[in-house]
């Protein structure tokens, strides 16, 4: 791993915990998968970030991945999905947490709100 690649996912290294259905050998690649949520953690101190990935009827029909967030300031966030590929529903949870969480930044800071309006000069 490239030394930009563990800066990306250090956080993810720290807080993430692997929970019903993952294994110590799916560490590595689960990470990797959530890489893309780690700069949306960069507000917070990793001791601030609690993350965990879980799935039910891991390769069955019934496959459930789960990742929940407990983040300071936060209510806590979840996403879920119900994709039949793995490395997908991976994929989607990690995109619903980031607008999640994107949401939840957005709601504490009044001035993302404010549209750009013209006064008239005068």
């Amino acid at each position: 791993m490239s030394s930009s690649e563990s800066g990306a996912t250090s956080v993810l290294d720290e807080r993430l915990r692997l929970d019903h259905g993952f294994g110590l050998a799916d560490q590595e690649w689960v990470t990797k998968a959530l890489a893309g949520l780690a700069p949306h953690l960069n507000g917070w101190h990793p001791d601030q970030i609690d993350l965990e990935i879980s799935v039910k009827e891991r390769d069955g029909n019934d496959q459930r991945v789960t990742l929940e967030a407990s983040i300071a300031g936060l209510p806590k966030l979840v996403a879920t999905s119900a994709g039949h590929d793995l490395y997908q529903a991976i994929t989607e949870v990690r995109k619903e947490l980031i607008r999640q969480i994107e949401d939840q930044k957005s709601r504490r800071d009044p001035s993302r709100h404010r549209a750009s309006v013209k006064h008239p000069a005068g």
